[in-house]
């Protein structure tokens, strides 16, 4: 029996109520809760199945990995934590687990327009403080309708993005899409424009597109200027498709509405990062995926993976 493990498993079951069956069933498996460098040379000797979540393997590493690694799986989306050049150099295959926490990637990403719309965080910030005015007077915060607002979908061609624009469209929201694939919509609400055109026009923009060379602080000091000052920008991909200082310095001018950001450059910020003080930013710490369901839905997922390479019919491949 082909041998898996999961090097750092923690990651996903930090909570240990997921069933690994799905996997244990088809290899003999082994996990551990967490990996140094030295301790993945040690754990993969003889191990053909390698799976990790967001786990750093650079090239200097894979290039020491045995013959017997034929496989590794990231247990999530985004794998630019893997040097896909170098694995396959040494003939390994990397496969990824899109659509796993499609639905709750888009659900946050709603969540945060609905709370923009009506300020709710500031507002309950206010009761915790103990500052009642909003009860007896007109706090001046935001607070609007959503419908008939823009919203621009950076990637909206994936299924996260296709999700998200779902929603928006039941919401009344227009939506202006950029991709690299651009295509025309039977929607009359949904217009595919290029990238300068969705900043300058959307009140709410969100980004669903993998981190990669060319998307690499794609939002920076020179694309921020071009957004509507009462505009909103969404990351729930990956921290540094958006330049952090140009965002800080943007939004420290109030040249933004807001922010709400998921993910971060770098996860997790240091205490001192000025994004924790600003009243206009919702920062979490990378909770798009971690729903139980999610996960677990996660693990089933890769089990196909394992059985389709096992049956010499890969799939999700990304190299």
């Amino acid at each position: 029996m082909q041998k898996t493990v999961f090097l750092n498993s923690a990651k996903l079951n930090f909570d240990n109520k997921l069933d690994f069956s799905p996997v244990s069933e088809l290899t003999s498996f082994t996990k551990y809760d967490e990996s140094s460098d030295q301790q993945i040379l040690e754990r993969v000797k003889d191990q053909t199945i390698l799976l990790t979540k967001e786990l750093p393997l650079g090239r200097d590493l894979i290039s020491q990995f045995p013959p017997s690694v034929k496989l590794i799986c990231e247990a999530g989306t985004g794998y630019n934590n893997i040097d896909i050049v170098a694995a396959r150099e040494k003939n390994i295959t990397v496969c990824n687990v899109p659509g796993y926490s499609t639905e709750a990637v888009a659900h946050l990403v709603i969540t945060y327009i609905l709370n923009f719309s009506s300020s709710l965080i500031q507002r309950q910030v206010m009761v915790k403080q103990k500052n009642f005015n909003d009860f007896t007077q007109y706090v001046e915060l935001p607070h609007f309708e959503v419908q008939n607002k823009t919203l621009g979908v950076i990637g909206g061609g994936g299924a996260i993005g296709r999700e998200v624009i779902k929603i928006a469209l039941i919401l009344g929201m227009k939506i202006l899409i950029y991709s690299r694939t651009p295509k025309s919509w039977d929607n009359p609400n949904i217009q595919s424009v290029s990238l300068e055109e969705l900043l300058r026009q959307s009140d709410f923009v969100t980004l669903h597109c993998p981190l990669t060379a060319d998307t690499l602080h794609l939002i920076n000091k020179d694309r921020l200027t071009l957004m509507k000052p009462s505009a909103f920008i969404i990351n729930t991909a990956r921290g540094a498709i958006i330049s952090e200082p140009d965002l800080i310095e943007a939004l420290k001018a109030g040249k933004l509405g807001g922010a709400a950001l998921d993910v971060q450059d770098p996860e997790p910020p240091e205490a001192t990062n000025p994004l924790f003080d600003m009243k206009n930013v919702i920062l979490t710490p990378h909770i798009g995926w971690r729903r139980f369901e999610s996960r677990q839905r996660l693990i089933e997922l890769m089990a196909i993976n394992i059985k389709s390479f096992m049956q010499g019919k890969l799939i999700n491949v990304v190299n």
